[in-house]
């Protein structure tokens, strides 16, 4: 469970650094109209939206999978939204592309808390929620760092691809935690064997 809400802290953390700054980029770096960031928004939204219904559908079949796949996808989209960014009409697709897969990671992070505490469902919504507004906070702070010390309007956007990397990085650093220690011995089995001599 504490993974799930790690990657989730992580993984959003990068979404929102992107999103918070996104009318900025719009306007600063795409070149596009104040009066057009409502359909900007509107975009992201829509993105945001299919993303939920695929990543519903996605995670029926396999909950973990769909996490650590969206993950590095998040990055790779991230980098291209940075790329994207500098015309119009690449910003514009991209905004739908960055909303949609971001959104993927929001179903299986619930379902997965929500398996790994069958006794207290509420709770486990409650830190899923938390996990987003920790992530929330996160980000926009760390895409304001970057802005603040020169890098552009687009930088959070590379940091949003970082943490995403971090969050899949996570996920096989605890891959192979686990595998090491099937391997480890139990101090039960070391018990009973010292017992039986």
């Amino acid at each position: 469970m504490w993974l799930a809400l790690l990657i989730g802290i992580i993984g959003f953390g990068g979404f929102f650094a992107t999103y918070t700054y996104i009318s900025h980029t719009m306007t600063s770096v795409a070149g596009i109209p104040e009066a057009l960031i409502p359909l900007v928004v509107a975009l992201y939204g829509l993105g945001m939206v299919a993303g939920n219904i695929l990543g519903g559908r996605i995670a029926d079949k396999s909950v973990m999978g769909t996490i650590y796949r969206v993950l590095p996808l998040i990055a790779l989209a991230l980098v291209a939204y940075a790329v994207a960014a500098h015309w119009a009409w690449s910003a514009f697709v991209m905004v739908f592309i960055v909303g949609g897969i971001g959104s993927m990671l929001i179903p299986p992070l619930q379902t997965r808390l929500l398996d790994a505490s069958p006794d207290a469902p509420s709770l486990a919504s409650s830190l899923n929620h938390s996990a987003l507004n920790i992530a929330n906070a996160l980000g926009a702070f760390l895409g304001g760092v970057v802005i603040a010390w020169g890098w552009g309007y687009v930088a959070p956007a590379l940091v949003g691809a970082v943490l995403a990397i971090l969050g899949s990085a996570s996920r096989a650093s605890a891959a192979g935690w686990n595998a090491r220690s099937r391997w480890l011995p139990r101090p039960g089995h070391a018990l009973r064997r010292a017992r039986g001599r």
